[in-house]
């Protein structure tokens, strides 16, 4: 077939811009300049996994999981099943703790990324800052899997540890930051979230906010003398984190920041 007839196959089963997207990853080409190729003919080995791809799409598996790969903060991170897809919200978490960093430390840092995921926050902050380790901490085996092999592709220095939370950790950090689970465990979400990405990684009990008590009432032990706390929240759940970081840090100056949609997002706890 040709990659047309390709893209004619893969507009009749999704959308005509991940029947792009689909067929210029598969050919290692850019999107934009398929119309170039029209009448190259691709053989029947990629033509059947195309196939096979625009019919996952068609059954509401995410784009990024087909693909397999996702961009995050200029890096390309290889993903599956086993761990979320990034969101934009995240990129801004990053930003933000980056300046901070820059703000309040003037050495390399010693980070850890509790349920690090497929380690896009950590190893972003080791390739962007003077970083002295990074630790990246997820309960799920497969995640860390997923992790090892973001470490290995983009030549980064962070290790892995599997560990419920600070459960196996046994160091002290100058910053500590998470990308947690905080969706209350009855809460309406998108049904292709629901129905594709891992649940151990989305939803934190009744309130949503059993992941933060675990880390605060826990964290005390694993901060250096002058710290930074980084999360990323619902964007109702403000509030309650600040009370529940004020008691186990009272002497710490809390900063909630605002995403780009203007809501709540993200919390700096430091001192």
């Amino acid at each position: 077939m040709t990659i047309e007839e390709l893209l004619v196959f893969g507009k009749s089963h999704c959308h005509s811009e991940h029947a792009k997207i689909l067929l210029a990853e598969l050919l290692n080409k850019n999107s934009l300049e398929l119309l170039n190729y029209l009448n190259e003919t691709v053989d029947n080995e990629l033509c059947e996994k195309y196939k096979e791809e625009v019919l996952a799409l068609e059954a509401g598996k995410p784009l990024q999981y087909v693909i397999g790969n996702v961009n995050f903060y200029g890096n390309n991170f290889y993903i599956n099943e086993n761990v979320l897809i990034p969101r934009f919200e995240t990129e801004e978490l990053v930003e933000n703790t980056i300046n901070y960093i820059n703000k309040l430390f003037t050495h390399p840092v010693d980070i850890i990324d509790l349920g690090c995921g497929s380690g896009v926050i950590g190893i972003t902050l080791d390739k962007k800052i003077s970083t002295n380790a990074v630790d990246l901490i997820d309960i799920s085996e497969k995640a860390i899997e997923v992790a090892n092999k973001n470490c290995e592709l983009l030549n980064s220095k962070a290790k892995t540890v599997q560990s419920n939370f600070f459960e196996n950790v046994n160091k002290k950090y100058d910053v500590v930051i998470s990308n947690p689970p905080y969706i209350k465990t009855n809460e309406e979400i998108e049904d292709i979230v629901r129905n594709n990405e891992p649940h151990l990684a989305l939803f934190a009990g009744v309130d949503g906010l059993d992941c933060y008590r675990n880390i605060l009432n826990n964290v005390k032990e694993h901060l250096k003398e002058k710290y930074l706390i980084a999360f990323e929240i619902g964007y109702t759940q403000a509030n309650d984190i600040k009370t529940l970081a004020q008691q186990v840090l009272p002497e710490a100056t809390i900063e909630v920041k605002k995403d780009l949609s203007e809501k709540d997002r993200m919390i700096f706890i430091y001192n």
